[in-house]
């Protein structure tokens, strides 16, 4: 996708965002009013957002897991985006999906959250062989560095990492051969929406989630029903699963 001019969201939106993800962190913890489709039981592996680990996804992991997924964290540790050895980073990352294929020997979905999803994306485009499908949420894929808030958000968190560079990072927008989607909010006040998207294809999707915020992606409810939506078709789209009410 060809980059655009973008600017962050608003300063109203990133003002909101810590209010907002609570908010969305309560939707989450309550019980569903709609049924969700039950997995085949296909590995998923789950990456964080920067400036987090895999505690922060582990809400979103347990809910698939119950689904009836086998799903996996990075086990990265906190994301601190591009620094240091991406390649190494990238090769590490490529031994965890290598083992994770190798135990089930089936195909694997990649959860990719805001800049977590840039590695999936990544994964996904060296190793297509391994991977069923890329699911990112609010991420980036757009080129532009200048529209986010998260480098700023991150040097600030960090008290001491060098600051990020996304300009730095090789192949910021490696476009996979598998099935993509992504999911992205308007109300993100972290990422600014235009640059989460790219142009519709046979094997890539953008979908809308509404009035979710950044922080609140892994634990809005409508985002839960995107993913697993998602997960439960098959390489085509076609859905693989009845569709049925489970337990929170």
């Amino acid at each position: 996708m060809t980059s655009i001019e973008l600017k962050p969201p608003s300063a109203t939106l990133l003002a909101l965002e810590p209010f907002r993800a609570a908010v969305d962190y309560v939707a989450g913890q309550a019980p569903l009013t709609f049924p969700l489709p039950l997995g085949d039981g296909h590995p998923v592996l789950v990456f964080p957002g920067l400036g987090v680990s895999g505690a922060a996804t582990s809400d979103l992991r347990q809910r698939l897991q119950r689904l009836g997924y086998e799903v996996y964290d990075w086990e990265q540790g906190v994301n601190f985006g591009p620094n240091g050895d991406h390649d190494l980073q990238l090769e590490l990352l490529g031994d965890h999906l290598k083992q994770i294929h190798s135990l089930h020997r089936r195909l694997v979905s990649l959860v990719g959250w805001s800049f977590g999803g840039i590695y999936a994306r990544q994964l996904a485009a060296k190793y297509p062989e391994l991977v069923r499908q890329v699911i990112t949420l609010a991420t980036p894929v757009d080129d532009n560095s200048d529209a986010t808030h998260a480098g700023w958000l991150l040097n600030v968190l960090s008290s001491g990492i060098a600051p990020m560079n996304l300009e730095s990072t090789p192949h910021l927008d490696a476009a996979p051969s598998v099935p993509c989607a992504s999911v992205y909010s308007k109300t993100d006040g972290i990422v600014a929406w235009e640059g989460c998207v790219s142009a519709e294809s046979p094997s890539h999707r953008n979908i809308e989630v509404e009035d979710v915020s950044h922080f609140g992606m892994v634990h809005h409810p409508e985002v839960l029903r995107v993913v697993a939506d998602l997960l439960a078709q098959d390489s085509h789209g076609s859905p693989l699963a009845v569709t049925q009410a489970v337990d929170r």
